[in-house]
């Protein structure tokens, strides 16, 4: 499995250990040093896996984890000196998928990573296009290439819960209980409509897309992925 794990960890010689142990585990290894270059680095190209530190200079480690999951669901390994569980409950609270605190075996990491990448189903890897959608839960707006999609009150409801569930099967029922949170009156039948004008919507702007990405599973319902 090429899997490409991105190290976010300013102590130099653990980050190349944790790299030196990804490699002979068969995966490619990335090192930043700095929170806020990360950042930069997972909107431009996203990794498979992060692996990352709490403290850290730039940007911290919960920041950056709360950031991540405004747009993507790349699993998370976050690595600490802290010891304290108000630490860990926030790491996790915060979207996190596991915990480890220093000093910790190298061996225990990978042996973590396997679980969760064995948790996952091969569609929630990442890719390029979904790195590149964003939701702003506050304005109700989500962002596609850092343009905004036209969407009416219940087209946001229905994508962002599609999105926050990449690789997830949702039935129409599902949806219409996400839709109709705002005491919205949408129909079972209208899912269907608002999904049709969703795909029209997004067709604009992944053209380069061969698949529009919500999905029709027959006698199911709907799934989201690129």
């Amino acid at each position: 499995m090429n899997l490409n794990i991105l190290i976010v960890e300013d102590e130099r010689d653990l980050a190349e250990l944790i790299a030196d142990y990804a490699h002979a585990a068969g995966y490619t290894a990335t090192i930043i040093g700095n929170g806020k270059d990360a950042l930069i680095s997972v909107h431009t190209q996203m990794p498979d896996f992060i692996v990352l530190d709490l403290m850290l200079p730039g940007l911290d480690g919960l920041s950056f984890c709360k950031e991540i999951r405004g747009f993507s669901q790349v699993p998370i390994v976050m690595v600490t000196a802290k010891v304290e569980e108000i630490d860990r409950l926030l790491g996790l609270e915060t979207g996190a998928d596991d915990y480890l605190c220093k000093p910790f075996s190298p061996r225990e990491l990978m042996a973590r990573i396997k679980v969760i990448l064995r948790r996952l189903p091969s569609a929630e890897i990442s890719s390029p296009v979904l790195a590149r959608i964003s939701i702003d839960e506050a304005a109700r707006q989500i962002q596609i290439y850092g343009k905004t999609l036209d969407l009416t009150r219940t087209e946001y409801l229905i994508f962002a819960c599609l999105l926050r569930h990449s690789g997830q099967v949702f039935s129409r029922a599902q949806l219409l209980d996400f839709a109709n949170q705002d005491s919205l009156d949408v129909t079972d039948r209208a899912i269907d409509t608002h999904i049709k004008n969703l795909r029209r919507k997004l067709d604009v702007h992944l053209s380069d897309a061969d698949v529009n990405p919500i999905h029709s599973i027959y006698g199911l319902g709907y799934r989201f992925d690129l």
